[in-house]
């Protein structure tokens, strides 16, 4: 692995969600109402018939999309100083909202983790991730378990402040960041960035890994 420096923040594609409508036709009934008597009259030539235009076709209803859940936009951007190498990380929750929802972003070819709420970047760490026969996972994951002294149960390693992101063990955890090391699919931050993480996530809160794509301010983060 190369350090790279940390020139923009991963995101990942809008997952857009389709719904349909259904429609129905209206049917008219006829109505047998009393003919009134009338006096015989003459017999009367009769009327030529007048054509009679064909009915309106009926509209046939047609699927329409169904808005997604409202994208969180990058509203601000951590000013980080200097090359951004393993190791290093910031935290910094001045001026931004105290609630709101959180969304993690990990670009893997930036080796970049960011961490958003409200659209507010709070945190930022560079970060391990898994070694070519143990890839790192792509897409949009949420957090399902939180625990602070996590132990691997397959290969004994601790994994500290560990929030669990798939069934067969990757996560986001506290590791020794340093250039040249990987691991076997999770994510690993500076320890001291995962106590700040762990404390700030919940369970179902959103990981967008990516590999390559970047997102600027003013960029939407919908996946």
């Amino acid at each position: 692995m190369r350090a790279s420096l940390r020139t923009g923040l991963s995101v990942a594609l809008l997952v857009g969600v389709v719904g349909a409508t259904a429609g129905g036709a209206a049917m008219l009934l006829g109505v047998e109402r009393p003919v009134p008597a009338v006096a015989p009259v003459k017999p009367v030539a009769k009327a030529a018939s007048v054509p009679v235009a064909a009915p309106a076709p009926v509209a046939t209803p047609i699927a329409v999309s169904t808005p997604g859940p409202e994208a969180m936009v990058v509203r601000r951007v951590l000013d980080i100083e200097g090359p951004f190498t393993h190791g290093r990380w910031v935290w910094d929750e001045d001026g931004a909202p105290s609630k709101g929802p959180l969304v993690i972003t990990i670009d893997l070819d930036a080796q970049t983790l960011s961490v958003f709420r409200n659209g507010y970047e709070i945190g930022a760490a560079v970060v391990l991730y898994g070694a070519d026969w143990k890839p790192t996972p792509l897409g949009a994951l949420k957090i399902t378990e939180k625990d602070a002294d996590h132990v691997s149960n397959l290969y004994g390693a601790p994994m500290p402040y560990m929030l669990r992101l798939t069934n067969d063990g990757i996560s986001i955890h506290g590791s020794d960041v340093q250039e040249g090391a990987a691991t076997h699919g999770c994510i690993g931050v500076p320890t001291a960035f995962a106590r700040k993480l762990f404390g700030a996530a919940k369970l179902g809160d959103r990981v967008i890994i990516t590999n390559g794509k970047r997102l600027g301010m003013g960029g939407a983060i919908t996946a």
